[in-house]
């Protein structure tokens, strides 16, 4: 093979590597652009849509993220974008909470292991919030089963109402509920602990018991908007840990699964087992956690937890749409129901009967999980709602067309490793792979050096020492226009009696100039220094 045969080979081969890389490389970029095009982003505490899609708008989770965050209750608020399967990773697992709403693709069965870890050995919280199937891994864990259909209930249903203020037809899937905070309604157990008296069942939850956190013996409606249903399999009979499990908000007796879609409840496809549950509590207390224990100098001792997991069965409950009053009252809904008719809420209930947002509801719910009643615990955590976090698992949702490339790749990046330092380290040795790429392909002859990995056994060609001058003289030149912002006819208009000018430093002037004056190697290397140093600040 002769020589020019060999350097035509090697081009090639740089050739196909660049191209190779490239079509990777696009192809990373455009194939979640195309999964997530004509698609939007929903259930996300971090997007708000504009006014004019004002059912995305409605169909977002800022508005919750802002009341827990630091204009409301001053939660820490953070997310995470790659897996759930990382919580264990997390410091102080027992203060902190995980908010799994609206997953979009199903939780997969080593998401659902860590998560039922994070739980049950590290103390943590979590909220899970579906109206399908796609959460059903991780509940099955705790003996939890969703359903994958909506719910009817006739008996527990809430009105919407048109800009006149009449009442449009019924609508059975609008489902609401009287909820406990912290007991069960039911009795899974058979042993009467933890369950709520008939008497506290009727009553309403007080703002003043609230502002108190007094959460025991009373109830507060909660809107749920399409919900399915949720089954209570075998009350932690699994479990080789002490649990409780609490049923705190239901459906009626009539409430049926609607499987065929036809709302039919006389249809024996659609499964009325006549004890729905929307809300279930699990909590698993005696985890051992480090913490700073009360009275104990400041330093980390181990301390008693309790690990909670809160299963919903409808997101929108979470909704900027149900979550506010102001919200939902724009879209037709009431704080009060019609005490005559039979589906009205407040018929039931003695005291405070105004439903004002499932926010209270949903608060007072996040507060009774977190270790604020823990007596181990030190004041001085408890003191700063901030020493507690709430992570948004935004993992689950559809990415924008322009993001999509970017959350995929650090996806991937965080399922490898969750220490920050290599995280960085890897996206640092990525667009150091792109710089391969680029100096693969052979460059034509350029005054500066040429790194060439393809030829990195061969000699570089010297350069000409009578071109060392003019190379120099050019580079000067270069600076002088850029620094001015010409262009290079502008710059080749300019005088040299105005270039002098410019330049300034007489060195430089004659380097640029002089046609008799002849430099030394070390010369021309002292004046590429001064040229370097022209323009500046301290020049």
């Amino acid at each position: 093979m002769t020589v020019e045969e060999d350097e035509g080979e090697r081009s090639r081969f740089g050739l196909y590597i660049a191209s190779s890389l490239v079509i990777i490389l696009l192809m990373t970029l455009a194939l979640p652009m195309v999964f997530s095009a004509n698609k939007q982003t929903a259930y996300s505490a971090y997007v708000f849509e504009s006014a004019e899609d004002e059912n995305m708008r409605l169909a977002q989770l800022n508005l919750m993220a802002e009341t827990l965050g630091e204009t409301g209750d001053d939660y820490t608020i953070a997310n995470t974008m790659s897996t759930p399967m990382l919580v264990n990773d997390w410091q102080n697992p027992h203060r902190t909470m995980l908010t799994i709403i609206a997953p979009e693709k199903p939780i997969d069965e080593t998401e659902a292991n860590k998560i039922y870890e994070f739980v049950t050995e590290r103390g943590g919280k979590v909220i899970i919030a579906a109206d399908n199937t796609n959460a059903n891994r991780v509940a099955a864990k705790f003996g939890v089963t969703y359903f994958d259909d909506p719910m009817y209930d006739i008996d527990h249903y809430w009105d919407e109402y048109d800009v006149e203020g009449d009442a449009n037809p019924p609508n059975a899937k609008n489902v609401w509920s009287l909820a406990a905070i912290e007991q069960s309604l039911t009795d899974p157990d058979g042993d009467g602990v933890g369950v709520m008296s008939e008497f506290g069942q009727d009553r309403g939850c007080e703002a003043s018991k609230l502002t108190q956190h007094l959460y025991t013996e009373c109830r507060m409606p909660v809107m749920f908007r399409e919900p399915t249903g949720i089954k209570v399999e075998d009350h932690c009979q699994n479990s080789e840990q002490e649990c409780e499990v609490k049923v705190l908000a239901k459906a009626s007796v009539s409430a049926f699964i609607d499987v065929a879609g036809d709302g039919d409840s006389g249809n024996t496809l659609n499964p009325a087992p006549g004890d729905l549950a929307l809300v279930v509590r699990i909590d698993f207390p005696g985890i051992t956690a480090k913490d700073y224990k009360k009275d104990n100098s400041g330093s980390l001792s181990d301390i008693d937890v309790t690990g909670s997991i809160l299963f919903v069965s409808d997101q929108t409950s979470f909704s900027n749409r149900l979550w506010d009053y102001g919200e939902a009252q724009a879209t037709g809904m009431r704080n009060e129901c019609d005490v005559s008719d039979s589906s009205c809420w407040q018929g039931r209930l003695t005291g405070n009967t105004l439903w004002d947002g499932n926010k209270h509801y949903f608060r007072a719910v996040i507060y009774s999980m977190m270790e604020f009643d823990n007596q181990e615990l030190s004041n001085t955590v408890k003191l700063s709602h901030s020493n507690f976090h709430i992570v948004f698992d935004e993992s689950r949702h559809v990415t924008g067309v322009l993001s999509a490339p970017f959350t995929d790749a650090m996806a991937t990046i965080v399922l490898l490793t969750s220490d920050a330092f290599l995280k960085w380290l890897i996206i640092l040795n990525i667009l150091l792979l792109l710089l391969v790429a680029i100096m693969v392909v052979p460059e034509k002859p350029n005054w500066r050096h040429v790194f060439d990995l393809t030829r990195f056994r061969e000699r570089p060609e010297k350069l000409d020492p009578s071109t060392y001058r003019q190379r120099v003289r050019e580079s000067l030149m270069a600076k002088i226009r850029i620094f001015y912002d010409f262009t290079k006819d502008e710059m080749a208009l300019k005088p040299p009696a105005e270039v002098q000018t410019m330049i300034g430093n007489p060195r430089l002037v004659e380097l640029a100039y002089s046609q008799n004056r002849t430099y030394s190697p070390q010369e021309l290397r002292e004046l590429l220094q001064t040229i370097r140093r022209w323009g500046k600040k301290e020049q």
